[in-house]
């Protein structure tokens, strides 16, 4: 377990070490592939308004995370996690929601905050909205995403659900062949016509959480459709990091974390 950093006493000049790598608390756990990842997808570090920390587990492809239900990967994401954690990461986040399934064992294993999935925000959500009202979820893959990672982050196990698999170009990039080019349009379109499908067969669905970590270069252009709120995986790090990084206010004096 890491030690809170302690705050020096005034006028000191000693630096607190500890640790390989400073400025960057959070750690991602990446999948290995070489798909385009645009602005908005959590593989691209210009995505995110602070430092992260990558670290690509090998062998971790996403049609063995997303279609075979991670088998056999557990062991060589722990390992990943806990270099992470050696390096400096203060919490661990994955990009793929499907990880779910790893929530408990990672969190027991590296001992920091460890959020696998963006799933994990439909309890959340819920508790939000008014009577009558449900969280949707929009995922890669509706057939593969099984009620054990539901049950993993806490979700319902009736909540409404619409993939991916039907399109044209986002689950065929991603998960079915893999291919190295994307065509951005047609992958909005495709998230959209997700979402058309999803609050048309629920119609009670308040709120949408986008369980793929690549969706939320188009989460805006899905509410402007939809003129649903929509949550997903940046919304969730962002949060993340603010516990780990708490603002300090005009007029205070801020905690020299590293």
């Amino acid at each position: 377990m890491m030690r809170p950093a302690m705050n020096p006493p005034a006028g000191s000049t000693i630096a607190r070490g500890g640790k390989a790598v400073y400025g960057a608390p959070l750690g991602i756990l990446m999948l290995e592939a070489r798909f385009a990842r645009i602005p908005g997808d959590m593989g691209n570090g210009r995505t995110w308004p602070f430092p992260v920390l990558y670290r690509v587990v090998p062998g971790a492809s996403p049609e063995k995370v997303v279609l075979d239900g991670a088998h056999g990967l557990l062991p060589d994401f722990i390992a990943a996690a806990q270099d992470l954690v050696r390096l400096g990461a203060e919490a661990i986040t994955t990009n793929c929601g499907f990880l779910s399934l790893f929530q408990q064992q990672l969190a027991a294993a590296v001992g920091v905050p460890v959020a696998t999935s963006a799933l994990l925000q439909v309890p959340w959500v819920q508790s939000l909205l008014p009577p009558g009202q449900r969280v949707g979820v929009l995922t890669v893959s509706a057939r593969t995403l099984t009620p054990a990672h539901l049950s993993a982050a806490g979700v319902p196990l009736d909540t409404p659900i619409a993939g991916t698999e039907g399109g044209r170009e986002f689950f065929r990039v991603l998960i079915e062949a893999e291919k190295d080019d994307l065509d951005i349009a047609l992958a909005e379109q495709d998230i959209i016509d997700a979402g058309r499908a999803l609050v048309s067969g629920a119609p009670e669905v308040g709120a949408i959480v986008l369980e793929c970590t690549n969706m939320p270069p188009y989460a805006a252009a899905l509410r402007r459709q939809l003129g649903l709120p929509v949550y997903d995986i940046y919304s969730m790090v962002n949060w993340f990091h603010a516990g780990l990084r708490p603002r300090a206010f005009s007029g205070q004096s801020p905690w020299p974390i590293p």
